[in-house]
């Protein structure tokens, strides 16, 4: 098969390593971190446009590295081949190898900031994207004198607090998902030395690379794939399913 893969680029690493071993033709896009910041409308817009220059009849499918990522995949849909999802809320989905056992870890471990090579390594959105963030949009990035200017002290104090300072006081621990494509230490080092800095306990789990490998290889089992027919939509089923397809109107 011949297959077009557009991806956060969150996924670089593991994705080149598991497209290296496909069996399969693979053109790749990479897209980059910040949509998840920019509203789930404009990121759905986004990826939209990117699979609309995508030259259908060429690929026999077409693959998106994203699980339902705050609704920003919802609406998506192609002309005339099968559109490819993991099933998964998020990408700690896809680094932890399935729902359930993101479920199984999130239970028992409330409040934790994930890290993998592409989070500790793509940083924050900037540019363009870093603009329509809605943290940039609120002046949340600002510091607090400027929003004491902007939005009067009793309304600074407010976002400071909610938005700001106490945006970490629901995370108490940083783990990194280790997925066995990392050159060296340093990916880990830099996510410890980040929990100690914040004064978080850090943790150290094995991720598995098992359905970003299965995804390029065209091994799409139902349980852990969503396969949109041509002419159908991504819509979230809110059930353990995660996402389904629905018939276009």
């Amino acid at each position: 098969m011949r297959l077009k893969l557009i991806s956060c680029e969150i996924f670089f690493r593991e994705l080149c390593a598991c497209v290296a071993r496909s069996p399969h033709i693979i053109d790749f896009d990479f897209l980059p971190k910040g949509l998840h910041d920019i509203e789930c409308a404009k990121m759905q817009a986004r990826l939209q446009a990117a699979i609309d220059k995508v030259e259908e009849r060429q690929y026999d499918a077409l693959l998106m590295g994203y699980g339902l990522c705050n609704n920003g995949i919802v609406g998506l849909t192609t002309k005339s081949i099968p559109l490819v999802i993991p099933r998964g809320h998020d990408c700690i989905t896809v680094f932890l190898g399935s729902s359930a056992r993101y479920m199984d870890y999130f239970n028992t471990h409330p409040g934790v900031y994930f890290k993998t090579t592409g989070w500790v390594e793509r940083g924050e959105a900037d540019g363009e994207l870093g603009q329509l963030a809605l943290g940039n949009k609120l002046g949340l990035t600002q510091s607090y004198e400027d929003m004491v200017t902007k939005y009067g002290e009793e309304n600074a104090k407010y976002l400071w607090e909610e938005f700001g300072k106490n945006l970490a006081r629901h995370y108490g621990q940083m783990t990194f998902i280790e997925m066995g494509i990392e050159p060296n230490g340093s990916f880990e080092q830099r996510s410890r030395d980040d929990a100690a800095k914040r004064g978080w306990t850090f943790e150290k789990v094995r991720g598995d690379i098992g359905l970003i490998q299965r995804l390029v290889n065209g091994e799409w089992d139902s349980k852990e794939f969503l396969v949109v027919p041509p002419g159908h939509r991504v819509a979230a089923s809110y059930d353990e399913g995660v996402i389904k397809a629905e018939a276009m109107a």
